[in-house]
């Protein structure tokens, strides 16, 4: 009897909060809430869409699980291997497998280097290859990317956002990888050229075997290219499950309200206008009991007294939500 390979990532309990200036000497210290005990498993060739609005956490998250940040609390395991507290050269041989696509492809890269230079800085810290070896993939990498070796000598200014984002892919992919965080890999980009970027990052995944975990705030964009979807407000996951059955049976309010948001031209596929009001709660001070009571149009006493558990419902097993209600409430938003 063989047993099952474990999951590419498994991130556990994990909570990251950043401390804020006194105000006074003798004043209690205060926190910024960023992430508030995430968990949840990335099988390997698979790919994770976390979404939520501006400021819910989730570029905290991604830069915890690459170990940019060192997080407040939980673990990090990558390939089996606890890396949440790496440091030193540990933490730099663990980075050949994880690699980050940055959200805006005209401040990510050094403008002063060629578009080779830029794709061989990884090889040149972190692999073994020879001189010329290295140049050989380089240029390989940019022609699997969409580039030509002509381009290779130009530097970032003489390309669009488009190409910029392509040479940010060949990077990340230096090192082979076997996870990418993409974070809004696409939102800096005109609408004319995100299919075009999703589509290349698809074909690579197919390609080359990797995972993704791809941070947005856009849920057609995760809808379109991902297998799994995590929901966080005000850094907790509020629900979690596959793409399909996200979509099609949201069971947290929240959720069903940033469905109801998505343009749809299909008069069949029409939804009713989103039904939360007001901004995200201070991350200093979040709201007792469920997070997201303080917008939900069905909140009860239970809400604001008792924070929800991230379980299943209606018998679903790969599908959770962080809902008192979830049980009781019908979805009102049917996608497809």
């Amino acid at each position: 009897m063989t047993m099952s390979a474990a999951p590419l990532l498994e991130v556990e309990h994990l909570s990251m909060r950043y401390p804020l200036r006194r105000r006074a000497f003798m004043a209690p210290r205060q926190y910024v809430h960023a992430v508030r005990d995430v968990s949840f498993t990335l099988e390997r060739g698979r790919t994770l869409g976390i979404v939520g609005e501006s400021g819910c956490g989730k570029t905290t998250l991604a830069r915890c699980i690459l170990r940019l940040h060192e997080p407040t609390e939980g673990s990090i395991r990558l390939l089996g291997r606890d890396i949440t507290h790496l440091q030193g050269r540990a933490l730099r041989e663990t980075r050949r497998d994880m690699q980050f696509v940055f959200q805006d492809p005209y401040a990510s890269l050094d403008p002063r280097l060629r578009a080779r230079e830029l794709v061989r800085e990884p090889l040149d810290a972190l692999s073994p290859l020879s001189r010329d070896e290295a140049d050989a993939r380089v240029f390989a990498l940019l022609e699997k990317v969409g580039l030509s070796r002509q381009q290779a000598d130009q530097y970032p200014h003489q390309f669009s956002g488009g190409q910029r984002q392509r040479i940010g892919l060949a990077r990340a992919l230096a090192l082979n990888p076997q996870l990418v965080v993409a974070d809004e890999p696409v939102s800096a980009l005109d609408v004319s050229v995100r299919a075009q970027i999703l589509n290349l990052m698809a074909d690579l995944r197919a390609e080359l075997g990797l995972s993704y975990i791809i941070i947005s705030h856009d849920l057609a964009i995760i809808e379109h290219v991902c297998d799994e979807v995590a929901i966080i407000y005000l850094g907790r996951i509020v629900e979690q499950g596959p793409v399909e059955q996200i979509f099609n049976a949201p069971q947290h309010p929240y959720t069903r309200a940033l469905l109801a948001a998505i343009p749809r031209p299909d008069p069949s596929r029409r939804t009713r206008a989103a039904d939360i009001v007001g901004d995200l709660p201070n991350p200093v001070s979040p709201p007792p009991g469920c997070s997201f009571h303080p917008r939900c149009p069905h909140a009860q006493e239970v809400c604001r007294q008792t924070a929800p558990e991230l379980v299943h419902h209606h018998g679903i097993t790969q599908h959770r939500a962080a809902c008192h209600l979830a049980d009781a409430l019908t979805s009102t938003v049917v996608v497809g």
